[in-house]
């Protein structure tokens, strides 16, 4: 029997925060790959620490539902599900090659994989891209257009710039679109002078968050200049010193997000079967297709 269980962070204050953790569940869940689908928090119902009491599979997996390697990926999660053994060593990443460990989890002495965030695997780049082709609601999005991929940045933890830098790294290299920027909200460059930064006359701008929350539809929003105050709303484009900027929201919403959580079970030895393509063809963009 086999299960997946997906971990994510969640939120007292916003219900919304685990939306799209619940909806990649159920797309999942659809495709039949897996006996058993659940979910599991460090903020809401149920905790990381309850959530593998709940599975019932002799082959679990464990997929974080987070942006980067980190205080998350690295302590919390692995402490919560008690994974005997646990050590960020056997990884062996560079801050984004995290892929997994099989280790026993001991309140219900069975071995779970235990694998890397989603933010770091190589195909969150097409869902970025994915995010913007949503956003304009063109599939062939890129001539005459820029991106700015978006993190939080922060000098308490390297690796949150990392996943936004390797990203855009990536799609800038296959020339699809005309610039391609990664930007940050605490360290240099800043999204607060997106227009500065491009020349294009329309960029599309995509934060690699995993939910709508704050930062997303408070902070980016107004510092960018889409609004003087979120609560009035803003287009989308909306132009700023000339440049129309088109705001995707967080990436984490993207359907297309569950073929993340897929791939890294797949990485992990989860038999799939045709699950990785029913999920890539039922949340394709369905204009111009």
């Amino acid at each position: 029997m086999q299960s997946l269980v997906i971990v994510a962070h969640g939120s007292h204050l916003n219900p919304e925060s685990s939306a799209p953790t619940y909806d990649h569940a159920d797309t999942i869940r659809a495709t039949g790959a897996f006996d058993e689908v659940r979910t599991g928090f460090w903020k809401e119902e149920p905790h990381f620490r309850e959530v593998l009491r709940t599975v019932e599979g002799d082959e679990v997996y464990v997929v974080p539902l987070f942006v980067s390697e980190g205080y998350f990926t690295e302590q919390v999660i692995p402490r919560e599900l008690r994974l005997d053994g646990w050590d960020v060593s056997q990884w062996g990443s560079d801050g984004l090659s995290a892929d997994q460990a099989t280790l026993v989890a001991e309140d219900i002495d069975r071995e779970v994989h235990y694998c890397g965030p989603v933010g770091t695997h190589r195909a969150m780049t097409d869902v970025i891209v994915r995010r913007a082709e949503s956003v304009t609601d063109d599939p062939d999005v890129g001539d005459d257009f820029g991106l700015a991929v978006v993190g939080h940045g922060t000098e308490r933890n390297e690796n949150s710039a990392k996943a936004i830098e390797y990203h855009a790294d990536r799609i800038a290299e296959r020339d699809r679109f005309d610039e391609v920027k990664a930007l940050y909200m605490d360290e240099d460059p800043e999204v607060d002078d997106l227009p500065e930064h491009f020349e294009s006359d329309d960029v599309v701008l995509v934060p690699l968050f995993i939910a709508d929350g704050y930062h997303t539809q408070e902070d980016i929003p107004e510092d960018v200049g889409l609004c003087e105050d979120h609560t009035e709303g803003y287009d989308v484009p909306e132009t700023v010193d000339g440049t129309r900027i088109w705001y995707a929201g967080a990436v984490g919403t993207e359907p297309l997000m569950a073929d993340v959580v897929l791939e890294r079970a797949a990485d992990a030895g989860a038999a799939l079967g045709t699950a990785l393509d029913d999920v890539r063809e039922t949340t394709r963009v369905a204009t111009g297709d």
